[in-house]
């Protein structure tokens, strides 16, 4: 069991790991998708312009490979503190 705090540093790191990817979400979805679309849109991928781009596909994608970093990350974090979701199978048959 963790003290508290033990779970008050947890969830610190918790809180400033969803708040890093929220605000790169934040950025690449309002930021590329509205602020500099204009600018953007002088490029293209894939045959579209990249500021159309990131705000119809790009913001989705970015916002898919966000949730699997935190994924990652807070399997380590859990690791780091002893934390588990699964029962330990050790010794069941």
């Amino acid at each position: 069991m963790m003290d508290a705090e033990q779970r008050q540093a947890y969830w610190k790191r918790n809180l400033r790991l969803m708040a890093v990817l929220l605000t790169i979400w934040a950025l690449v979805s309002y930021g590329a998708g509205i602020l500099f679309v204009e600018q953007l849109n002088e490029f293209s991928f894939l045959g579209m312009p990249l500021g159309f781009w990131f705000a119809q596909q790009g913001a989705i994608l970015t916002f898919l490979v966000l949730i699997a970093i935190y994924v990652w990350r807070m399997d380590r974090l859990d690791a780091e503190f002893g934390i588990t979701e699964y029962e330990d199978e050790v010794g069941r048959s």
